[in-house]
């Protein structure tokens, strides 16, 4: 009897890897789709509470409002980008209105030089309008924009200045600085000026070599005297110590260098994000959950705060660097984080439930807690890089 039992279920496949693999798509197939619904549900909230002409960062919960922010606020692409990766799956036409008075909000921003984030502001919103409705004004916009980054370019570092100098830095330089690159590649890609791509690379390369320790963890801030070329000091602004390893900054750099592959095959690149990813991935002090403390050296571990942004970034970026490696050990473990990320921020530890959270879909993300600034709360690029990690399995992986 037990024997045609087993030869009955090897028949008919159960069990089988085939079997189980079909039933994880299935599984990641269903809980994408709800994902997205649920965010339409929640991002229509959001618009609601937001204030006309502001951007939403947060959601102060004892106040029962938005932490609204002005449209020169780095994180201000941040609202549309998301309504264009929620209008992308679901279609909902009262999202895509709101996707298009986001991106109207933060149009005059692509002429703004004091801020190095533009590709922030208006490549993950503009850039994402473009790529979904191939609307030529929005391609131009993004190419003012990339204009407007590159006059914070300093040729005698050969790296953009993040921050302009104050009484704490001289010349900053922070590894959040990679992500910008994108949208100064992408421009020069598609008809742009070449020297936009040139200055991606100079500035990979500049950050290649300053900002990382050998065991690939990256420093927050290169602080640099333009005159001489040299380094002034490696800071931190964000993270718990200038020698540790602030959470999110690991996740910049491991997006960022994913990213710069992908645009160069430059094989050093490639090198450099299996190199961070490992050293996050085997991080002893990586929870179960694989969602980061705020900072890998955080004090108090295991009851330190944690991040969601940090997260839900590195699993976008790690569905991307799946892609690229050659090692087939790689590519799985890869994508099993990537997934165990994705599904521990769907589970009701991270989400919040419907109607809540000011219509944030995510909680428990951490700004700046050195600086005691966005501590446990949801935050807008938290949600926008989950949105996107949802999309890349989706497209890539199903």
């Amino acid at each position: 009897m037990k024997q045609a039992l087993l030869i009955l279920t090897l028949t008919l496949g159960l069990g089988s890897p085939h079997a189980q693999a079909q039933k994880d798509s299935d599984e990641m197939s269903k809980l994408i789709d709800n994902e997205f619904k649920f965010a339409a549900t929640q991002y229509k909230l959001l618009a609601k509470n937001t204030p006309e002409n502001l951007t939403p960062q947060s959601w102060k919960a004892e106040l029962g409002k938005i932490d609204a922010r002005d449209i020169q606020w780095w994180c201000s692409g941040f609202f549309s980008g998301s309504l264009w990766y929620i209008y992308e799956q679901t279609k909902d036409t009262e999202i895509l209105k709101e996707a298009e008075k986001a991106l109207k909000t933060i149009e005059p921003n692509q002429t703004y030089t004091d801020n190095h984030d533009l590709g922030f502001m208006m490549y993950c919103s503009f850039g994402n309008a473009y790529r979904i409705t191939g609307k030529p004004e929005y391609k131009d916009i993004i190419f003012r924009s990339a204009e407007s980054l590159a006059t914070r370019y300093r040729p005698s570092i050969k790296s953009i200045q993040s921050w302009n100098k104050n009484k704490y830095f001289n010349c900053p330089v922070i590894i959040d600085n990679m992500m910008n690159l994108e949208m100064l590649t992408w421009v020069s890609n598609e008809g742009g000026d070449p020297k936009y791509k040139k200055i991606s690379i100079e500035h990979a390369n500049t950050t290649l070599k300053n900002h990382f320790r050998p065991d690939f963890s990256s420093y927050h801030i290169i602080d640099y005297d333009l005159e001489k070329n040299t380094i002034l000091r490696k800071a931190t602004w964000q993270g718990a110590a200038d020698c540790s390893a602030w959470s999110r900054g690991q996740a910049w750099a491991l997006y960022g260098y994913t990213m710069m592959y992908r645009f160069t095959k430059d094989k050093k690149y490639l090198k450099q994000a299996d190199g961070i990813a490992k050293f996050i991935l085997n991080h002893p002090n990586l929870p179960e959950d694989m969602i980061p403390f705020w900072d890998f050296d955080a004090p108090m571990i295991p009851y330190a705060k944690r991040d969601a942004s940090a997260g839900a970034i590195i699993a976008s970026a790690l569905l991307e660097l799946n892609r690229y490696t050659n090692s087939t050990t790689d590519k799985q473990k890869y994508l099993h984080a990537a997934k165990t990320m994705i599904k521990s921020l769907a589970s009701d530890n991270y989400k919040s439930k419907e109607g809540e959270n000011g219509g944030f879909l995510l909680m428990h993300s951490t700004g700046a807690l050195a600086l005691n600034s966005e501590i446990d709360v949801p935050l807008i690029y938290a949600d926008y890089y989950y949105l996107e990690a949802l999309a890349r399995y989706k497209n890539w992986f199903l």
